[in-house]
């Protein structure tokens, strides 16, 4: 496995990012889809990764650093060829690796409340996240749910 670093030039992960931000905004309601464009994820206070087995991606996912301690998760995705073989889980333990490099000591996450996101709030109970208030910019929504671990 490969990770690459903010490598949003690359034709692979500019259709992944693509094809995930359309996704996300056609399943959520106006106002509630918090999926961040190629322009969004390139603001200094993320860290974007593509994940790579040979020379396929299978995934990408990046950190957005609330403050000092506090990370919130952004971006989440598997490629479609490489799903159903838990790889997500293997996007979200290379995030939790770098989040402890860089002394983060709580990681949030929002995630939609429909039945398309129901894989997402699955993946992220099954490690260890558990249901917290809206953080950051956040507010109470319907159409939101919210999870956060501590590290």
């Amino acid at each position: 496995m490969e990770f690459i670093l903010n490598n949003f030039d690359n034709p692979k992960v500019n259709i992944l990012l693509i094809k995930h931000f359309k996704e996300l905004k056609s399943v959520s309601p106006e106002g509630s889809a918090h999926v961040l464009d190629i322009e969004g994820l390139k603001h200094q206070s993320i860290k974007f990764w593509s994940l790579w087995i040979d020379d396929e991606l299978f995934g990408c996912g990046a950190i957005k650093f609330l403050d000092k301690e506090h990370g919130e998760f952004k971006s989440i995705r598997v490629n479609d060829n490489f799903r159903g073989k838990g790889l997500s889980k293997d996007i979200i333990k290379f995030l939790f690796y770098e989040a402890k490099k860089k002394n983060i000591k709580k990681i949030s996450v929002e995630t939609g409340s429909g039945n398309f996101f129901l894989p997402a709030r699955k993946l992220f109970k099954s490690l260890g996240f558990k249901p917290c208030p809206p953080f950051a910019h956040y507010t109470d929504d319907p159409n939101s749910c919210y999870f956060d671990i501590k590290l």
